[in-house]
């Protein structure tokens, strides 16, 4: 006698009354997804309690199956989180792993569970509830780095830092204010990661294979067990929507774009060219040839993953581009890049606070580096401007007092009065050679959003409200 379903002989799958063959075993291999699906084992769990709660609530089950399937469920939790778990490849997912453990458990009882449910809906909901979970983690995680850049911000308020355009030197800034630039781009990735949690805040328990259930189910009721705080109204969007998977994604990819950044600038900075800041040395690595070495390796390796990040985005978009309704096998290539990225991104958070912490800044050579260059040079400009010269022959006096000081290799500084004077009578006054000090330039930007002193402190009060309102 052939095996039909889960009632024993030699096919033993779900779906095993239609075949008369067993499945190939390079073909079981291959679309099997329990060596990573396994990942969702507590929230398919979470999910089956619920379920089977709301069985029992519509008279579906009784109360006593009801019981010992909860109970049973709650035993396989327990040997999943001790460790004692065997997962069988042959049972192609998590799902079939823990309904075959459990009827092992309770019986033929066990496959009551699936009453009303179909494993599409059911992977559905585990999807939901993980984007859920790690949606939150990490939007936890990016608030405890923003707190980190806020910190230092305020450390260094009185380091005043070279700006720059086109990777040279543009105008003089606050250290703190370049600081808070990243703060702003990661509440940007925090209040993202807060929009996939909403989008995945939908449940699609009920769907079914495809077109619901005509069993008299309780969808509001598994929702609000589950803490759901809405449901999908249509039964195939339900079970073929992975949208909240990619909004998860993409804004990884961009948190990820925003700390390559960051990271860029750090292996630039600490570099012997730049000499701007120092990493800790339990953040750095060595040369294995070249004893001097101090090597940038974390920052370097955010960068490269940044790559991978992209890549996982892009592998699912093309997965999903030319899919028909409603639940295709192809769906099952979702869960990897998530959970690769959730991985590398929750990994780089919890690393990249402790890196910046342990970073120093090299203050003297960050002085003489402002020292040494034309960064004031808009400010001459403006001054110019606001004397009445159009700001183009402004710009156009100040480019030629730079050209000759290049020329002459000579500071700004140390042009004569009557160099000045050549250049245009307004530039021997007191109130321009003021502007030659990088601090005055950088406390003449006093505009909401601007570099002085006064600014970004009227900032760091506002990203601490924001911090606050954050949490809670």
């Amino acid at each position: 006698m052939k095996g039909n379903g889960l009632t024993g002989g030699k096919q033993e799958k779900p779906w095993g009354g239609r075949f008369r063959e067993p499945l190939d075993k390079k073909a079981e291999a291959f679309t099997a997804s329990i060596n990573f699906d396994r990942r969702l084992a507590k929230e398919d769990i979470q999910g089956s309690i619920a379920h089977c709660a709301m069985l029992v609530k519509t008279g579906i089950i009784t109360s006593s199956e009801g019981e010992k399937i909860i109970e049973g469920l709650r035993e396989i939790e327990a040997e999943i989180i001790a460790g004692r778990f065997s997962f069988d490849p042959s049972l192609e997912d998590i799902h079939m792993n823990i309904e075959r453990k459990l009827t092992e458990k309770i019986g033929p009882l066990g496959g009551k569970l699936h009453t009303a449910r179909s494993r599409n809906d059911q992977v559905a909901l585990d999807m939901h509830l993980y984007v859920k979970k790690e949606a939150l983690d990490v939007g936890n995680s990016i608030l405890l780095l923003q707190k980190t850049l806020l910190e230092l911000a305020k450390k260094y308020l009185d380091v005043i830092f070279p700006g720059y355009t086109h990777l040279q030197r543009a105008q003089p800034v606050l250290f703190s204010h370049h600081l808070m630039a990243y703060f702003w781009m990661l509440q940007r990735d925090r209040e993202r990661f807060m929009e996939t949690f909403r989008h995945a805040d939908m449940m699609p328990l009920g769907a079914g294979a495809l077109s619901g259930t005509s069993f008299p189910i309780d969808r509001e009721e598994v929702a609000g067990l589950l803490g759901f705080g809405s449901l999908y109204e249509n039964s195939l969007d339900a079970v073929s929507d992975r949208d909240f998977v990619l909004d998860f994604l993409y804004s990884s990819s961009l948190l990820m774009m925003h700390l390559s950044r960051l990271s860029e600038e750090l292996v630039l900075w600490s570099s012997r060219e730049f000499s701007f800041i120092e990493l800790g040395d339990a953040f750095t690595t060595g040369s294995s040839m070249m004893p001097q070495k101090k090597n940038p390796d974390i920052p370097e390796l955010v960068r490269g993953k940044t790559g991978r990040v992209y890549g996982n985005l892009m592998a699912l978009l093309v997965v999903f581009k030319g899919l028909p309704l409603a639940y295709n096998k192809d769906m099952q290539e979702d869960k990897e890049p998530l959970f690769d990225t959730v991985d590398t991104i929750k990994n780089i958070l919890l690393l990249y606070n402790d890196l910046l912490r342990s970073m120093k800044l090299r203050k003297e050579n960050i002085e003489e580096s402002i020292k040494n260059d034309f960064s004031v040079a808009t400010e001459l400009a403006d001054f110019l401007a606001r004397k009445g010269i159009p700001f183009r022959e402004a710009h156009a006096v100040i480019g030629r007092l730079i050209r000759e000081a290049l020329e002459s290799e000579k500071l700004l500084e140390n042009f004569s009065e009557q160099e000045l004077v050549r250049m245009h009578p307004l530039l021997a006054l007191p109130e321009a050679r003021e502007l030659l000090s990088p601090r005055n330039a950088v406390e003449a930007k006093k505009c909401r959003g601007g570099t002085a002193t006064e600014a970004v402190k009227e900032q760091i009060l506002i990203a601490e409200e924001v911090l606050q309102k954050a949490l809670g």
